[in-house]
């Protein structure tokens, strides 16, 4: 093969990904037979069956069981906005986002102690095996899972407090600046890491998505004064939304 020469199943590969961008193979219709692609292009079974899996892998088509192979609806992507500006309402993030969007947002979270993790100990800049509020959330806009959430928060911290349960009590709900700020503890910088993987199979299942779908995860911590308070891995189908920032030039 030529230097800069695509391999032969790529270059099928390419070509039915194209008519499936420009629809000349519509969603839902059914993707050509192993056989009809061997035909059309002069490639081996072989190359057929290769392309296809290219695009079962890039998640343009899906099979059935006993059916065929058919395009998959393709979702328009929607945006995730991050400020770095949020008015004083005292809501979380995603609260004041769907309020402002008029979004039909709803949550479930659940909340329990833990021994934390070496990654997460270090993230937080405690020892590994310290006790944290480890809290799980699953997002949802008009009932579609959009977006999970696991966040730690050190025990050393918010113990003993009126803060300890994100979800529960006088502050349940609040965002973490607000929560600290109830306890004297001032937020003053946040990080945001934002990077891509394969989606884990227990992911993908609570996010409606399928094997081989990529997640975008937004790897996010909460200072005060330079020590970390809170820490959390945001997990975002990267298929139907984007993540959109808009921070103040000063």
């Amino acid at each position: 093969m030529a230097f800069g020469e695509q391999p032969a199943y790529l270059r099928v590969a390419s070509d039915l990904r194209e008519k499936i961008v420009n629809g000349a193979l519509p969603p839902h219709a059914r993707l050509p037979s192993q056989a009809r692609i061997r035909e059309e292009y002069g490639v081996s079974d072989t190359v057929a069956l290769e392309a296809r899996k290219v695009l079962m892998a890039e998640g343009l088509v899906e099979g059935r069981s006993g059916s065929g192979t058919y395009v998959r609806e393709r979702p328009v992507p929607r945006r995730i906005a991050r400020s770095g500006y949020r008015p004083p309402s005292g809501s979380s993030p995603f609260r004041q986002e769907q309020t402002e969007a008029g979004a039909r947002g709803t949550w479930e979270s659940r909340s329990e102690q833990e021994e934390a993790s070496a990654e997460i100990a270090e993230r937080l800049g405690i020892e590994p095996g310290e006790r944290v509020m480890r809290t799980r959330y699953v997002f949802r806009d008009g009932g579609e899972p959009m977006m999970l959430s696991t966040s730690w928060e050190p025990l050393t911290v918010t113990g003993r407090t009126p803060v300890m349960l994100p979800e529960e009590g006088p502050l349940g709900g609040c965002g973490v600046v607000e929560r600290m700020a109830a306890i004297d503890i001032v937020v003053d910088n946040v990080l945001e890491e934002v990077g891509a993987r394969p989606g884990l199979a227990e992911e993908l299942m609570a996010l409606g998505g399928v094997p081989g779908h990529v997640v975008m995860v937004l790897e996010r911590t909460y200072f005060a004064s330079g020590r970390a308070v809170e820490t959390a891995d945001v997990v975002i189908p990267a298929d139907r939304y984007r993540i959109a920032y808009h921070l103040s030039v000063r």
